[in-house]
């Protein structure tokens, strides 16, 4: 997976230099919560402001940040980030979808380095539930994670928890699932392919990128909402001529996958050999709890969507 922009590490002091040069100017300042960690947002964007409003539940103002984003204005695209502090500075983006994945990350980094026996992980990927567990859905970009997950929910039977990121929990009785976002940064063509959707939506406010929150209790109903879940099943993405339709994975082959795709996810903020371990340990225990599908998404979305359902009916109790 290509990265769409570079993340530069800086010292402490750097950031504290830029920090005073960016509190110069006016910005608006709110709180998120975020699977239970705080991040502090600052922009001079009225937009991001709103957008992040509409996208994350608020976090009461006392609570003190584990991290914090500055998305301000600039001539040119910078992203820097300063690990001890989890701090990073977004300079020069005009694209509201890289703020929230950005904070996703931040707090993603926060949660790797936590040391708990609760320890929480992240996933970049969908996560839909049916009857208390469910299946996650990852992929590269462009390989149809969006368009199958909408597809899904279309059948009364499945439930919201996330379409973009997702945290883990690893128990005696399951594995965990816990959602990120209150509400969901979509696409205007999600009706392209499920026609059911394009009233729904058409009336919401879009960005510059023709993009927009959507408040998901309003689309689906607030009777198909899930703040967790637990897993399943495992399918993850590819689109590649003349490959099998679908396979299954072992743990290690479905690692070798995600590895090969820089784990399915352009916005890490940090690429040690330390932070690789660790993620590849968390993919393959992930992928060692429940089957992992590999579904090649050449045919129709309906095509696909089914191939989906009868994996589901294949692994039910």
């Amino acid at each position: 997976m290509d990265t769409i922009y570079k993340v530069r590490l800086v010292s402490p002091k750097t950031k504290e230099r830029l920090m005073k040069k960016i509190y110069s100017a006016g910005l608006y300042e709110r709180k998120a919560a975020i699977h239970g960690a705080c991040i502090k947002f600052f922009t001079d964007s009225r937009e991001f402001k709103d957008m992040w409003e509409d996208n994350f539940e608020p976090m009461p103002d006392w609570i003190r940040p584990h991290a914090r984003l500055f998305a301000v204005s600039a001539d040119r695209l910078r992203v820097l980030y300063e690990p001890l502090s989890k701090t990073v500075i977004l300079e020069g983006c005009d694209y509201y979808g890289w703020v929230k994945s950005i904070a996703l990350a931040l707090i993603a980094d926060f949660f790797e380095d936590f040391t708990s026996e609760h320890r929480r992980n992240s996933v970049h990927g969908s996560f839909i539930d049916y009857g208390g567990h469910g299946l996650t859905i990852i992929g590269p970009s462009k390989s149809g994670k969006t368009t199958l997950t909408y597809g899904l929910l279309q059948d009364q039977k499945f439930n919201f928890v996330t379409d973009d990121w997702f945290f883990v929990r690893f128990a005696r009785n399951g594995t965990l699932i816990f959602t990120s976002e209150k509400n969901s940064y979509i696409g205007s063509d999600l009706a392209d392919n499920w026609p059911c959707y394009k009233e729904k939506i058409k009336n919401i406010r879009r960005d510059t990128r023709d993009r927009a929150v959507m408040e998901v209790r309003r689309v689906l109903g607030e009777d198909r909402i899930r703040k967790n879940s637990n897993l399943k099943i495992s399918i993850i993405l590819r689109r590649e001529k003349n490959r099998p339709v679908i396979e299954k994975l072992g743990a290690d082959a479905a690692v070798a996958y995600m590895l090969r795709h820089d784990f399915c996810n352009p916005h890490q903020l940090i690429r040690s050999r330390a932070k690789l371990e660790k993620r590849k340990s968390f993919f393959r225990e992930l992928f060692k709890r429940a089957p992992v599908y590999l579904l090649n998404t050449v045919e129709t979305p309906e095509e696909s969507l089914e191939r989906i359902k009868s994996l589901i009916r294949d692994n039910s109790d």
